[in-house]
């Protein structure tokens, strides 16, 4: 009886468990237009037959998915075998489905099998990144995993993007990235139905493409001396220390990343920032300057060279400017433009135009002599003079110009697209003149700022929380949409050393804003985002991407009594979190007071220690904010 009693408990706790792995949550990001949950699901067999439309496109995602199903299930995938019998089939329709445009897909789990139909294969492949989302998490792994049942729930998904243009842009001239390390990060992004790699090659810390005829640019201007520490205000460097910090891509190198995209969809958009952010080429090759002394300049390695005081244009401390009135620049840009047309296949070519300091200008006898030639009036207008000359070379070369939206004050033709980055304003101004736009803010999409508050971020310029990423609507109410080309989110990086330190600053912000471009507006919304956010933690542990926890951090406000008391109110982006606090230099937990309302710092205090809690689970970080700093947010001095 007593084996009885046993074998019938283990019985009924192995069905409910197997009933919960059976029918999993459905958490795909980004979400998708339809989604009609069936009854049931699909068991994933141990010998998988993949069949596919013979297009000699999707041979890389037939790859891609066999090795995604094999590494952790250990099960053996062919390709050659009766259609009928097939578990997985991704087809190309015979007549286009009008709805589902280049890159949707149709997406069909029942008992027996997998279809997934596209009209292109790039929506099969957005296709399988669904497919992979409603397996277990474990699907992640890179080795394989034991004793997971391999379900897939039954449904019927009907999904395309809201706008063409999905893309993430990666610094990897502040600090050098390997180009391995942009394959990993072109891996992640394509997951999420990224389409637009924007690689940001060239700045004042350093040239990072080759570029043939001119080879100082990669010999100098590809190094400089390492710093850490907090970007902008490092020691300059002495003359004796080695500049051996740094790196570049051959043409080759360009080559195969442009090829790895193009495997998984992606296009790499690169930019060489100008006629500003040129220290590194101006370093390499002087004459390009309009000022003498620049024979002396060096690589920038996170030293001061701008006073942004005043704010923008900065107060240049040394010219890192291209000179607009040298015909030599003109002749640079015209074998760095070439080469990029024929390296890099996608249509647009991004030659920066933010952020250039006219101090130096001002007080140039070239530049003087310049305007008086052309008849500009205005100096800012010197650097229109500059746009519009490299615009006719992008031309030339069959290609199209972008730039940041700064070019919009010298005047830029209307062939030339914008990518707006000081906030939505300059995006709706170039959209309302006919410009394409990409939207890229500051106030949704920069994933170089802070995530949580400064004592637990490195500290920049400001803070972006998630819950503020996925307030990001590219596509402005009142502005013609077909001017909207599409959003993207920045990842600057003097504050990024390391990929785990790029991966920890794009996710789960990265999540946002690919669901912002992607999924319908209406569909939004927060708390159901954010519980399939957390579903992805899960996969993200797995597959050892770094992320940041910072949605769980508390967000302190501090303010002051009318006797001039201190006081804190603390709250959390995620609904259902505790905060248990402590001012007596202790490390609290669960069993701690817990936050109700207003704190009041006792008068000796020197620290305030938080941690989140989800019922008895640590879900926050533990953090420590010195009551000086409160003090003096408050204004209490």
């Amino acid at each position: 009886m007593k084996f009885t009693i046993q074998f019938l408990f283990c019985f009924f706790i192995s069905v409910k468990t197997f009933s919960q792995l059976a029918n999993p949550e459905i958490s795909v990001i980004p979400k998708p237009v339809e989604m009609q949950r069936g009854t049931g699901h699909f068991n994933l067999p141990k010998n998988i037959l993949i069949h596919s439309s013979a297009a000699p496109e999707l041979a890389q995602t037939i790859v891609f998915l066999k090795e995604r199903l094999t590494l952790p299930t250990g099960f053996h995938i062919s390709t050659s075998g009766s259609p009928e019998n097939a578990s997985v089939k991704l087809l190309l329709n015979s007549v286009a489905d009008t709805k589902l445009g280049s890159e949707g897909y149709h997406l069909s789990v029942t008992s027996s099998h997998v279809i997934i139909k596209a009209n292109q294969p790039a929506g099969l492949f957005y296709g399988v990144q669904t497919l992979l989302q409603l397996l277990p998490k474990e699907i992640e792994s890179k080795t394989l995993v034991k004793n997971v049942h391999w379900v897939i729930p039954s449904v019927e998904i009907t999904d395309y993007p809201k706008l063409g243009w999905r893309g993430l842009m990666f610094d990897v001239a502040r600090h050098f990235f390997t180009k391995d390390e942009v394959k990993q990060y072109i891996i992640a992004m394509a997951r999420y139905k990224y389409n637009v790699l924007h690689l940001h090659l060239t700045d004042d810390e350093g040239w990072r493409i080759e570029i043939k005829g001119f080879p100082k640019l990669t010999e100098v201007g590809a190094w400089n001396v390492k710093r850490v520490g907090e970007f902008g205000d490092f020691i300059p460097p002495k003359a004796d220390e080695p500049r051996d910090y740094g790196g570049f891509y051959t043409q080759e190198d360009i080559r195969e990343l442009v090829q790895f995209a193009k495997d998984r969809f992606v296009n790499i958009l690169p930019e060489v920032d100008v006629p500003g952010h040129s220290l590194a080429a101006i370093a390499s090759y002087p004459e390009l300057s309009c000022t003498p002394e620049a024979i002396k300049y060096k690589v920038r390695s996170g030293e001061k060279i701008m006073d942004w005081s005043r704010g923008a244009p900065p107060i240049a401390l040394l010219d890192n400017t291209l000179c607009p009135a040298n015909e030599l620049v003109y002749s640079f840009m015209d074998t760095v433009i070439s080469q990029l047309a024929e390296l890099f296949p996608f249509e647009y070519i991004h030659l920066g135009g933010d952020e250039a300091p006219i101090n130096f200008w001002q007080k140039n006898e070239q530049i003087k002599a310049l305007m008086a030639r052309e008849g500009i009036k205005d100096i800012k207008q010197v650097q229109g003079y500059f746009t519009k000359r490299v615009e006719q070379i992008v031309e030339s070369k069959g290609k199209k110009m972008m730039a940041w939206d700064e070019v919009l004050e010298g005047g830029v033709s209307p062939s030339t697209a914008v990518m707006s980055w000081r906030g939505m304003k300059y995006g709706i101004e170039a959209a309302q003149n006919q410009h394409q736009v990409v939207m890229s803010p500051t106030t949704y999409a920069y994933l170089d700022y802070m995530q949580s508050d400064e004592i637990s971020e490195p500290r920049v310029y400001a803070s972006l929380r998630l819950s503020k990423s996925y307030e990001f609507e590219p596509v402005p109410a009142g502005v013609d949409p077909q001017f909207i080309k599409g959003g993207q989110a920045n990842l600057w990086t003097e504050q990024v050393y390391n990929i785990r330190q790029a991966e920890y600053m794009t996710w789960p912000r990265g999540f946002a804003i690919a669901e912002s471009v992607w999924s319908p507006n209406q569909q939004k919304n927060w708390p159901d985002f954010f519980s399939r956010v957390e579903q992805h933690f899960g996969r993200l542990d797995i597959s050892e991407t770094k992320y940041s926890p910072a949605v769980y951090d508390p967000i302190f406000k501090a303010g002051k009594t009318a006797d001039n008391k201190l006081t804190i109110d603390l709250s959390t982006e995620v609904e259902g979190l505790d905060i248990y606090y402590s001012f007596d230099n202790s490390f609290p937990d669960r069993f701690y007071p817990k936050y109700m309302t207003t704190l009041t710092a006792p008068i000796d205090a020197k620290q305030l220690k938080v941690i989140t809690y989800r019922g008895k689970e640590p879900v926050g970080r533990m953090l420590t904010m010195s009551i000086a700093e409160l003090r003096k947010r408050a204004r209490l001095y």
